[in-house]
């Protein structure tokens, strides 16, 4: 077998290693890092009593939430490697979402949310504020798979507070799980139509579902559609980063390789300073045995996160693709 051969299935065994690893790091989310932040309001107030839920971008089903203290301040333990979506909500305010990359060896840093109060006609959205406790429920009970069941809680939600629309892209998402995607995709569109007269977080809310409808899509095997959906997805709200991420995540998975990269890149775009676009870019391009792009992406990553704990696999894998350079 000649050396570049050699070298290739090298690259592909230890590339299969170190997914491995991310993959046993985040099993179910749990690990040992570490993630804390603060919930001001546009005074710069702490907000006592926020909401805060974290989300596993690997497996959605994964979350936790907790409320913030007299200082607006919280924190969570225990989490595994990988992007974390990051929600915050109280009574009264817009809710506001980011994303970040949880590392299990590094310091990871302080997250600060600004929560904007809601406009009247906003707050209207939830009649019944008592309610509100279906929606948790609904949550536990999508997480631990129970999707008939958080189905109905999120329809008894929806009774009482009609313009709620957010719910159908709950109810949408416990379809996709069942395998029903038209029953998911109706519920996306009726969440897309009531958006429409939102104008706080429609924009975000209509992205949110264009994006759920091109992952069904993409389940079906119909990929065409899914990146009509996914494009419609990012131009509706191009300024999220963690959107473009996971529409890449989504093609990486299904092993289309040059729309992930689309994604990916785009997303870097949106952040240029967000490590884990530029690490699963390197991967992709690893994949496609692009060895000069993996190598530039590869280290863009380590120069944003240098203390990661993919930073020491990442550094072996540069010395590979240098020495295949000569």
């Amino acid at each position: 077998m000649k050396f570049h051969q050699f070298f290739f299935w090298s690259i592909l065994i230890l590339l299969s290693f170190l997914l491995c690893i991310e993959d046993v790091a985040g099993q179910a989310g749990r690990g040992k890092g570490r993630i804390n932040g603060v919930i001001l309001d546009e005074q710069g107030n702490p907000v006592l009593g926020a909401k805060v839920v974290i989300q596993y971008s690997q497996d959605q089903t994964v979350q936790r939430e907790i409320s913030t203290d007299k200082k607006g301040q919280w924190a969570f333990l225990g989490l595994g490697s990988g992007i974390w979506k990051i929600t915050a909500s109280a009574e009264g305010y817009i809710p506001t979402t980011t994303a970040t990359n949880v590392s299990q060896l590094g310091i990871n840093p302080k997250i600060t949310l600004t929560l904007k109060k809601m406009a009247q006609s906003q707050s209207s959205f939830i009649r019944d504020q008592e309610s509100l406790n279906f929606i948790e429920k609904a949550n536990q009970l999508f997480s631990e798979k129970k999707y008939d069941e958080a189905i109905s809680l999120m329809q008894q939600f929806l009774e009482k507070n009609p313009k709620a629309y957010q719910a159908y892209i709950n109810i949408g998402d416990c379809y996709r799980e069942k395998g029903e995607f038209e029953k998911a995709i109706e519920n996306y569109n009726w969440a897309i139509e009531e958006a429409k007269k939102d104008e706080t977080t429609g924009k975000e809310m209509t992205a949110k579902a264009l994006a759920a409808i091109g992952e069904c899509h993409m389940r079906k095997g119909d990929f065409s559609s899914a990146q009509t959906f996914f494009k419609q997805s990012i131009d509706t709200y191009p300024e999220n980063e963690a959107l473009a991420y996971n529409v890449g995540e989504i093609f990486f998975s299904n092993q289309k390789h040059d729309e992930a990269i689309q994604y990916f890149t785009l997303a870097t775009k949106i952040k240029p300073d967000w490590g884990p676009a530029y690490y699963k870019l390197g991967l992709v391009y690893l994949n496609k045995a692009d060895y000069e792009k993996a190598i530039e992406n590869l280290k863009k990553f380590l120069e944003l996160e240098p203390n990661s704990e993919f930073a020491p696999t990442v550094k072996n894998m540069l010395e590979y693709l240098e020495k295949i350079k000569k």
